[in-house]
């Protein structure tokens, strides 16, 4: 991931920055925050992984400001996708477990911790300046590299749970604990026992967090925990009827019948 933007070193040059939060209020927040910088010019916002990735393509801030938890994606992902789009500075804004927080102090990357206050982010952006004021190298993207790692699937900043915003809040929830997925228009609905948690998230996207056993995609809107299917019942054309331990009955179209193997069906 080559660098190739401008040193910040003279008195009169104003870092550009660019922020990405799908909170409203998280965007007013550093909107806000840095509006009272003299040091900084807001030139881009962003509120989704995939449109993150377009606006620091063309924009090719020198710092940009990345929330973590990002429908469809997270913000690891949106890293690993700017290739030589890369800015020579990134903070992540997080309300992640200490685990995490301990990776990026580790790799010497910055962050925000949700709630964060303007002394804190002052901080973040003070060590981003100072990095800029230096000469470009490979540094950064060696430490990412190495935040990356630590992480497994590397797009995924919780390894065995998902973080599901909702209320002003973050939930997580145990990826073990799912019990099967179902698409809802923009978002995913994910059942565990008997609550429901939506996502704004695609259930491909979601398919591919999920890879591997025990989850089983068997239609086109529906992912299956195959430890939780209590019975299955053949129907018409090919298709199954799923029965889950809880009672919930699901369908297994006939353009999944490859599934039927990993469901214990020769």
């Amino acid at each position: 991931m080559p660098q190739s933007h401008h040193n910040i070193s003279s008195a009169t040059s104003l870092a550009r920055v660019v922020i990405v939060d799908d909170e409203p209020l998280g965007l007013e927040k550093l909107r806000g925050l840095l509006g009272k910088e003299t040091r900084v010019e807001l030139i881009g916002e962003a509120t989704n992984g995939d449109e993150a990735v377009r606006t620091i393509r063309e924009l090719r801030p020198d710092l940009v400001f990345l929330d973590i938890n990002l429908p469809g994606r997270t913000g690891f992902s949106v890293v690993e996708d700017l290739g030589d789009a890369l800015p020579r500075a990134i903070v992540f804004v997080t309300a992640h477990d200490e685990f995490a927080l301990k990776a990026f102090e580790v790799n010497a990357v910055d962050y925000l911790l949700k709630p964060y206050d303007r002394q804190r982010l002052q901080t973040a952006l003070d060590r981003s300046l100072e990095r800029l004021s230096r000469p470009a190298n490979r540094e950064l993207t060696s430490q990412l590299n190495a935040l990356l790692s630590q992480f497994p699937g590397r797009t995924e900043a919780n390894a065995g749970r998902i973080a599901i915003k909702s209320a002003g809040r973050i939930l997580f929830v145990n990826i073990q604990d799912i019990d099967w997925v179902g698409s809802a228009d923009n978002y995913v609905e994910i059942h565990t026992g008997g609550q429901t948690h939506l996502l704004r998230e695609t259930l491909n996207s979601m398919e591919r967090r999920l890879e591997g056993d025990p989850f089983v995609r068997i239609s086109r809107t529906t992912i299956v925990n195959r430890h939780r299917i209590r019975e299955l019942q053949p129907l018409f054309h090919g298709e199954y009827a799923i029965l889950l331990q809880g009672g919930t009955r699901l369908t297994l179209s006939r353009s999944y019948r490859e599934q039927l193997p990993r469901l214990g069906v020769s």
